[in-house]
This record gives C-alpha cells, sequence and structure tokens, in this order.
C-alpha cells in the first residue's frame, strides 16, 4: 500500500532510535466528580477539542484528516467521544506539535493523541488517561526473504531473527519465537544488517515496525506482530496537569475497552488491514 511508504512521522523515528521506558497512568480514579457531558469543564462549551500532530499519519490517522475517523487515533478519538457524550459534530480538531503537548502549562485542547508513550517522567507536567494502546513486537523483513508471507511462529523456527540489545524485542525472540537471536548494539546497527541481509528479520515494537517497513528499509514489509502479553510500551491520552477531565477521560477509555469497541479499532487499524496480523502459534 503506497500509504505506507509515505510514514514519516517524529514519534516513530523517536520509537525506533531510542525508545522510552513507560509505566502505568497516574491518572486520577473516578471519584466523586460528575461525568455527565453537562458537567465536563471542557476547553470550549458544550465542544470536546482533540488535538494530534501535524502532520498525522498513516495508519495512526489516514490522509492527514482526523475528522474522517479514519486511522486508529481517529476513530480511539471518536469513540471516546461518543463514551462522553459527545456527537461527532461537537468534535472540534487542533494540531499540535509532540514536544509542545508534553510540556508544563495550559493547553489549547481538552486531551492530545499522537502515540504519547505513558512515563513516570513526562506524568510530573501532564496527565495521561488509562492507556488505549499497549504496543506488541512485531517482525520486520523486505520482500523477497526468507520469511516473507510466513504467518506462524513455528514457521519461524530457522529465521535468522535479530533485535537490539537490552530491549524487551530480545528477550520475545528467545522466549516465544524460541531461536536464539542475533544481538545488536542498537536498532541502526540492526536495521544494517536486515538491509544488507545478514538476517531474515528485525523484532522491534510495532510502531517502530511501521516506520522500519515504511521509510527504512527497501521494499520492506511486516511478517507479522507477536501476540501480545500485556506488558510493552503504553500509549495514553495526554491532558494538562490536573485536568478535572482526566477521571472522565480514563474512564471513557474503560469503557470503550470493556466492551469490546477498542479491540475491534485496533483490529481494524494496526492488525491484519495494516499489513501487520498477528502470528498464529
Amino acid at each position: 500500500m503506497q500509504k505506507k511508504k509515505s510514514l514519516i512521522f517524529a514519534v516513530s523515528l523517536a520509537l525506533a532510535f531510542g525508545l522510552t521506558a513507560c509505566s502505568k497512568s497516574d491518572s486520577t480514579e473516578v471519584a466523586s466528580a460528575s461525568c455527565e457531558k453537562a458537567d465536563l469543564a471542557t476547553v470550549t462549551d458544550g465542544k470536546l477539542t482533540i488535538a494530534t500532530g501535524e502532520p498525522a499519519y498513516y495508519p495512526w490517522v489516514i490522509d492527514d484528516k482526523p475528522e474522517s475517523g479514519e486511522g486508529f487515533e481517529g476513530a480511539v478519538a471518536y469513540a471516546v467521544a461518543k463514551q462522553l457524550g459527545f456527537s461527532n459534530d461537537e468534535v472540534v480538531w487542533v494540531r499540535t506539535t509532540f514536544d509542545g503537548a508534553v510540556t508544563p502549562g495550559e493547553k489549547n485542547f481538552d486531551f492530545n493523541l499522537q502515540q504519547f508513550s505513558i512515563t513516570e517522567e513526562r506524568s510530573q507536567v501532564v496527565d495521561f488517561s488509562s492507556p488505549y494502546y499497549t504496543a506488541p513486537q512485531a517482525i520486520v523483513s523486505y520482500k523477497g526473504s526468507k520469511i516473507a508471507g510466513k504467518t506462524s511462529i513455528a514457521e519461524l523456527k530457522n529465521a535468522k531473527l535479530g533485535a537490539a540489545v537490552g530491549t524487551t524485542s530480545l528477550d520475545v525472540v528467545e522466549t516465544q519465537i524460541g531461536v536464539k537471536p542475533q544481538v545488536f548494539n542498537d536498532n541502526a546497527a540492526a536495521v544494517s544488517a536486515l538491509k544488507n541481509g545478514q538476517i531474515d528479520g528485525l523484532v522491534v515494537d510495532l510502531p517502530t515496525a511501521f516506520y522500519l517497513a515504511g521509510v527504512e528499509v527497501t521494499d520492506g514489509l511486516i511478517v507479522g506482530q507477536l501476540p501480545s502479553t500485556g506488558s510493552g510500551d503504553q500509549f495514553g491520552l495526554l491532558l494538562a496537569k490536573g485536568n478535572a477531565l482526566t477521571p472522565c477521560v480514563s474512564g471513557a477509555v474503560d469503557a470503550i475497552t470493556a466492551d469490546g469497541t477498542l479491540a475491534a479499532i485496533t483490529d481494524k487499524w494496526l492488525a491484519t488491514d495494516a499489513g501487520a496480523p498477528v502470528l498464529k502459534p
């Protein structure tokens, strides 16, 4: 898909070459605060202002049009809005830089989503909702490779797979796939090895895999993602520090998680339709 080749976004670049450790959200628990729409203190009365990056890229937002609801984060945004009681025409979109959003201070949005990893450091200056995405591990390769087209973990037992030292990916190669990995000092060295044909595939988190397959590796592809173990880099909706909306937004994320809405969105935009199917055992 041509859109995959235009996948040039700063967040994925940062993930590709310097993953940030994550922790669980420190968002406030829903207590006595009312989450009825009429009681929500939004930036604009009667409207929900949502921010994303400029531009916003596939598969998070399709064609840089978050208002379409197409793409993983576009769909998540509208699902959360609906849970909070806002119709699509009551949603207002604004754009911010990634760095600008994670700095202290007042915000011109109610919540922002552009693959913000939940970290203890960031949580000192901004709020996060409950996680809406936990990045699984995936295998990047290229057209014509030994493992291109494989659909199961069992088919990878004889593959030469690499991962960067000190990463979760390295552990996954041994524990989930069951092969001894080739270890590299960092992702950059591993990518070079993949380009040179020294390895058949590189194991990284899925957002990094989208970037590598779409930008760094010629004829790159994602062989598949590994079944989630529940651990990984967690993304949260970002709000101003101490925002009264935080517990309500977290409650909305929890609700779409519980009723299966989030799983359906994830499957559509970050799995098969995005060229990253979950590998069978």
